[in-house]
């Protein structure tokens, strides 16, 4: 079977302007109405003033006043927490748990075994609350850590 080139027209018309998407450019990000400047913020939305507080520019050539509203600062939401939790079992020594909480978790001495006496009365501590990132990375620490040593030590997150 023979692969045939195309033809001088069938690449010219792949190269036309015909083939090639339509431009249309962007909508105004800004316009003025009344000696206020307003700013789009979508393609379709309504045109709102930048702020309630206007800024006050002279402008010669016309001797009146121009007022600018810079743009309203939306509010962001904080990231959801996450309990990192550290469960009791029965082979992993104590002394073990106490230098886990203090290195990963900077917990001084007497909170690091006041926590872990908790995590063996009750056979669970809320050891803190962190974003999501950082608590996935304090599991996988304290994880790996217990599995060099060779303990049994399991440590989980979850949703606050």
């Amino acid at each position: 079977m023979q692969v045939q080139n195309p033809s001088n027209s069938a690449r010219r018309w792949c190269q036309s302007a015909a083939f090639l998407p339509k431009f249309r450019p962007p909508p105004p990000l800004f316009f003025r109405h009344d000696g206020v400047i307003f700013s789009r913020t979508e393609k379709n939305a309504d045109p709102t003033p930048m702020t309630t507080t206007p800024i006050r520019m002279s402008d010669d050539d016309a001797g009146t006043d121009t007022v600018l509203r810079p743009k309203a600062k939306e509010k962001t939401e904080r990231p959801p927490l996450y309990k990192v939790l550290l469960l009791n079992d029965d082979y992993t020594p104590m002394e073990f748990v106490v230098h886990v909480l203090e290195k990963f978790f900077g917990i001084s001495h007497s909170g690091a075994v006041e926590l872990m006496l908790t995590v063996h009365k009750k056979g669970v501590a809320v050891v803190g609350v962190f974003s999501h990132e950082i608590a996935e990375t304090k599991v996988m620490q304290v994880m790996d850590c217990a599995r060099q040593n060779q303990h049994p030590l399991q440590c989980t997150m979850e949703k606050e």
